[in-house]
């Protein structure tokens, strides 16, 4: 699941900001440098997958989704990851 570029990198970067920790959905999109319309659709891979937990609310008055790495999310990939080390033999 995670292994697809754009995948891996949106897990990369929400793994990086600590356990538990939301990212908005504006600032992965600006980060990563998706369209809104990609970003979801990796979005709704990664929550089917139980990856990541997808939250809606407002601040203030504005429409905001918050995203974060669930504990299966974090352990995909770390699996993951010492998996690529091994192959380059780190």
């Amino acid at each position: 699941m995670i292994h697809q570029e754009t995948r891996l990198r949106l897990v990369a970067l929400l793994a990086g900001l600590g356990e538990g920790a939301e990212a908005e959905f504006g600032w992965l999109q600006g980060v990563l440098g998706l369209s809104e319309g990609n970003l979801s659709s990796h979005l709704r891979r990664l929550e089917e997958a139980g990856y990541v937990e997808v939250r809606k609310g407002y601040q203030g008055r504005r429409p905001r989704t918050w995203v974060r790495l669930t504990p299966k999310g974090r352990a995909a990939y770390e699996a993951h990851r010492q998996a690529l080390l091994r192959l380059l033999g780190a």
